[in-house]
């Protein structure tokens, strides 16, 4: 193996990360400051809720704010879980004249609400107090399964900007009796009732980042024709009340957990981190002064490059070098691609030639999603939706990484090129700064340990470094050997030259191998589309009828939206977390602009 490795000089990298965390925070100072001036809140809220037997979830919410400056108006985002949708949304207001603004992106409905001081709509509102009522259906949130309808719904949601003083529900259910219903955390509940069919419910100040959820229990007979709920062919009641039981459990666990940890937290692991840095994390200097490389520094495949250069893990390719083996196998005849009408049709050829372990697997995995050889590439996000697909797509790719590492990248190489004691030493250091700062959130801002705000931050900052630290690249504590080091910049550069416009158009490439090269290095490094920007300001008029070119005109990053898509579907167990604290719908947040 030729060798490479991660992607940023690292005493660059520890410079910049804390210099951002330290202007972040100052940004947010400043933003509180400036905000003095123009602030409001949400003195209360109204959410009323109607289950009805055909599945849908009517639901009508009402805030109060009380608006300290001039504002255009206010916004409600309102997540949809896969499946859910909404409907009939409408808008009105006591205090204003409300203009709706709706859209639905990154699963959520977005409700724009602008807020006029007149009829006409030409005056912003300003130091005034307006209550807005938004009204709404929703489908596929109440779930029937064999044995009990359930509903898991967030009164409030963790996303609004600010807190809340109160919440008042009001809950009319199907029937009047077997139902059962939760609220949780507990600690935010003020007082709430059942009465047949009624729940009402009021809670105390919930702060913004905070969720207050309800989980109902109803008869599975309620919802004997009910085209607007999803359905489950399991019993649910035993593994809803056991997830339930579970998150209480839990909370209750770290409400018993004591201060004593904030030692930890701001002296052990601030001052291990540097010290890990100081011995083992500073790079050896090497006899290199390359501005960039024009070529492949060196033979490797693009998965091990990916491996070493684009990914955080040292030795651990992602999906786009997963992408980057397709290109490559189609370049060298063992898939041929052509594009018939809005379809894009790989067909497996020629795979006697000479493959590694981890481009066996690739192969096989395209030949278990294609007919008679040939896989539709357009065809293959929606064939992620199932489940069995996903699971065992997941599972091979696995596989792959696995493969790519067990072959190129054992202890011998990995020493050969890089010294990872600091990464393990303050991946350690880091998960324990994680936990401590989780513990000082959820302790003392969601239980009834009355902390002060400063103990709040001191979590949020020391969860926020350790997160840092955590998901910096492996060359941050840990750090090259010489040979390691020259490597790894002769392979930026390459990467830097490939992604700089300027530089490809002083020295561009003579020939269309040399173009397809670049754009399968480039896809391994995650610079593809730099390529190919570059590539049609120097070949405007190049043919699509090469393989490589046609898979990533037409089909990049067509195996990383199917990978997401996989993902997604695989994570997702439908109903299996039902119960557990903050799975419910609903929910979401908003804020004034």
């Amino acid at each position: 193996m030729d060798g490479n490795y991660s992607d940023k000089p690292f005493g660059k990298n520890l410079k910049k990360g804390f210099l951002t965390l330290a202007l972040f925070l100052i940004l947010f100072s400043t933003i509180a400051v400036v905000s003095a001036d123009d602030s409001y809140s949400i003195s209360h809220a109204d959410i009323d809720l109607d289950v009805l037997t055909n599945g849908l979830l009517h639901v009508r919410e009402a805030y109060d704010y009380n608006f300290d400056g001039t504002f255009n108006g206010v916004y409600r985002d309102i997540p949809l879980k896969e499946g859910e949708s909404i409907s009939n949304v409408k808008v009105s207001a006591d205090g204003a004249y409300p203009v709706l603004q709706q859209t639905t992106e990154n699963g959520k409905q977005h409700l724009k609400i602008y807020l006029y001081a007149d009829k006409a709509h030409t005056k912003k509102i300003s130091d005034c107090s307006v209550t807005v009522y938004i009204e709404y259906q929703m489908k596929n949130v109440v779930t029937v399964f064999n044995d009990v309808g359930a509903l898991q719904y967030k009164l409030w949601g963790e996303e609004w900007d600010v807190g809340v003083d109160e919440v008042s529900v009001h809950v009319s259910l199907a029937n009047n009796t077997g139902n059962e219903y939760y609220l949780n955390p507990e600690d935010l509940t003020y007082s709430s009732s059942l009465n047949g069919s009624e729940i009402n419910a009021r809670s105390n100040y919930i702060s913004n980042g905070k969720f207050w959820e309800l989980l109902v229990l109803m008869p599975a007979g309620d919802f004997t024709s009910s085209p607007y709920a999803k359905h489950v062919n399991e019993d649910g009641r035993e593994m809803i009340l056991k997830n339930l039981k579970d998150s209480i459990n839990s909370n209750n666990f770290w409400n018993s957990v004591t201060s004593i940890l904030e030692a930890l937290a701001l002296v052990f692991v601030p001052f291990s981190l540097i010290g890990i840095y100081l011995k083992y994390g500073r790079e050896p200097k090497v006899d290199y002064d390359g501005i960039y490389e024009r070529e492949p520094p060196t033979n490797d495949s693009p998965a091990v490059v990916n491996a070493m250069i684009d990914n955080s893990t040292f030795g651990e390719p992602n999906i786009r070098g997963f992408e980057a083996t397709i290109m490559d196998l189609i370049d060298r005849g063992a898939f041929s691609i052509k594009k018939e009408n809005e379809d894009l049709l790989l067909t497996i050829e020629d795979t006697s030639i000479n493959l590694d372990m981890g481009e066996k697997i690739v192969v096989n995995i395209l030949s278990h999603f294609a007919n008679n050889g040939v896989l539709n590439l357009s065809g293959l996000k929606q064939r992620m939706k199932s489940k069995d697909n996903a699971e065992w797509f997941i599972n091979n790719f696995n596989d792959w990484k696995k493969a790519v590492e067990n072959e190129y990248f054992k202890d011998e190489v990995k020493n050969r090129y890089f010294n990872d004691t600091g990464t393990t030493l303050a991946n350690l250091i880091g998960l324990l700064g994680i936990g401590l700062g989780v513990v000082f959130v959820l302790i003392f801002m969601f239980t009834d340990f009355s902390r002060s705000f400063e103990l709040f931050i001191i979590g949020i900052i020391v969860a926020a470094v350790s997160y840092f630290m955590l998901s910096r690249r492996d060359d941050i504590f840990g750090k090259w050997t010489e040979e390691g080091r020259l490597i790894y910049l002769k392979w930026t550069n390459f990467k830097k030259f490939l992604k700089d416009n300027s530089l490809i158009n002083e020295h561009p490439p003579e020939s269309i191998v040399i173009w397809k090269k670049y754009l399968i290095y480039g896809t391994s490094l995650g610079v593809a589309k730099s390529v190919e920007k570059a590539m049609n300001l120097q070949v405007p008029d190049v043919s699509m009828n090469d393989g490589v070119l046609l898979y990533h005109y037409y089909g990049y990053n067509c195996f990383y939206h199917s990978y997401y898509r996989a993902y997604s579907t695989n994570s997702s167990s439908g109903s299996g977390g039902f119960g557990s604290f903050g799975g419910g719908s609903g929910g979401g947040g908003g804020g004034a602009f």
